[in-house]
């Protein structure tokens, strides 16, 4: 029987799970040798570009028939609110509003069949932990971000550079501690954490000393924490290892601080007709600041167009006028930076990565055999065209995009039904396979794992998560 966990239950598991990491020794590798890239590689840095809140893949990149709003019309009968268009690719459309990326899909893999998990109740935050982590909340053990994973393998590509960065996520919006909770490295250590920038257009304030205070007070501060943590009794801040790692990541930190890689975080020396290619919102200037973060040797970053409850992609009315507007803030910048990548030689060794928790269907919530509690008043018969869009969470067909470090150009994987329920009906993806094609395409083992509270921890579940090498070239 699946869990129905609320808010507050998975809140207080996973505050339990952090505070039990930061308790907790040394993990112990049980992998002979540590992974580095190589020969064996594709890529060496991952670009996740994060569609928060729950992106319906028929009104994306998965569109079915088109059928205008009428006051009166049955809601059943609307599987897509826009019209679609034509991609690069003979055959394959795209929903009205995203010409752009649909112009670069010769770049890239459209997967057509992501399945979200089944966990009951759904809550944003849940299945946004299990995307990222690929373990379902709540856990004993604080989970590994996926970017901290690679980060902990792999290490900094340029020792100056954050390996693991996160842009536009803030946390002074609604449920701020459950996102929190997986935007950690968990067991891992504070030095395989997320470097987080929640506005990209102020990142270089991220890596400057606090408004008033000059660099020889920044200096002696700096000291004075090492001091601190050098001499607190013992469990003040955790464990040995995440003492010695929390002072690693100050470390790196304060190199960043007196680099002159720290000029990538300025945006403002990009040149203007570039800038306002890019300059669709905080989500656009993320994706400018992960092009120039990447040309500088970052090994993982995330955009994200940031999830708050009710706003972006969390549509729970005006579904169609507000797709308008979140298709601006995407298809310009996402093209762009693949052209970038692309022109500058970096897109065969940097993998991108777009999707999002779960998509969004008129009708059902859930998934057709294993409905749960409707959270959307969405009537049967649409009076108003605040009902004309996908409210209700779908978790039985999402789409996902993947460019650049190995993965196939111009090709197409999994497909949907094409009338109501728009469910995945060929080639499955779950999360675990999404997890281990990228760990493949970096030279991960699939076996990798840690001895953790006397057992074995796998980067995904009981380490059974296999690439999916059709995906791959």
């Amino acid at each position: 029987m699946k869990s129905t966990w609320n808010r507050r239950e998975f809140l207080q598991r996973a505050s339990a799970a952090t505070m039990a990491a930061l308790a907790a020794g040394a993990p112990v590798s049980n992998i002979l040798s540590s992974c580095k890239p190589g020969a064996s590689s594709r890529a060496d840095t991952v670009i996740l570009l994060w569609m928060a809140g729950g992106m319906a893949h028929t009104e994306t990149f998965d569109p079915k028939k088109f059928t205008p709003f009428e006051k009166g019309m049955e809601g059943n009968r609307v599987l897509s609110t826009f019209k679609s268009v034509p991609t690069i690719l003979d055959g394959i459309h795209f929903s009205d509003g995203l010409q752009s990326i649909g112009g670069v899909m010769d770049k890239g893999t459209l997967i057509r069949s992501y399945v979200a998990a089944d966990m009951g109740h759904i809550l944003h935050s849940r299945h946004q932990y299990h995307w990222h982590t690929c373990y379902e909340p709540p856990q004993t053990v604080a989970a590994p971000h996926m970017g901290s994973w690679i980060a902990k393998e792999l290490g900094p590509k340029n020792p100056v550079i954050p390996a693991f960065i996160d842009i536009g996520q803030r946390f002074t919006v609604g449920e701020a501690e459950e996102l929190k909770a997986f935007h950690t490295a968990g067991f891992l250590g504070n030095e395989f954490g997320p470097f987080f920038i929640p506005d990209p257009s102020q990142g270089l304030e991220s890596v400057r000393p606090p408004v008033g205070m000059d660099a020889k007070r920044f200096e002696r501060r700096n000291q004075l924490y090492n001091e601190l943590i050098n001499n607190s009794p013992v469990g003040e801040f955790g464990s040995d290892y995440q003492r010695e790692s929390l002072k690693r990541s100050m470390e790196q930190a304060y190199a960043l601080l007196n680099s002159p890689e720290s000029k990538a975080f300025d945006l403002s020396t990009e040149p203007k007709a570039s800038y306002d290619i890019y300059n669709t919102g905080r989500f656009g200037l993320g994706c400018l600041l992960a092009r120039r973060l990447t040309e500088q040797g970052a090994r993982f970053i995330s955009v994200t167009t940031e999830y708050e409850p009710f706003k972006g992609w969390d549509t729970h009315e005006n579904g169609n006028s507000r797709l308008v507007e979140m298709k601006k803030q995407i298809d310009g910048p996402i093209a762009q930076l693949i052209k970038d990548l692309d022109k500058q030689g970096l897109l065969d060794r940097t993998m991108v990565v777009l999707a999002s928790e779960f998509s969004r269907d008129m009708m059902v919530e859930g998934r057709p055999d294993a409905k749960v509690q409707e959270q959307v008043a969405q009537p049967d018969i649409l009076s108003d065209v605040k009902f004309y869009g996908m409210h209700r969470h779908f978790t039985d067909g999402c789409s996902m995009l993947m460019f650049g470090g190995g993965i196939k150009k111009g090709f197409v994987y999994g497909k949907t039904a094409d009338e109501r329920p728009c469910k995945t009906i060929e080639n499955p993806i779950k999360i675990d396979q999404v997890h281990q094609t990228i760990y493949h395409a970096l030279g991960i083992p699939e076996d990798t794992q840690y001895e953790v509270e006397k057992r074995p921890f796998y980067t995904t579940p009981d380490g059974k998560g296999k690439a999916v090498m059709d995906l791959l070239s």
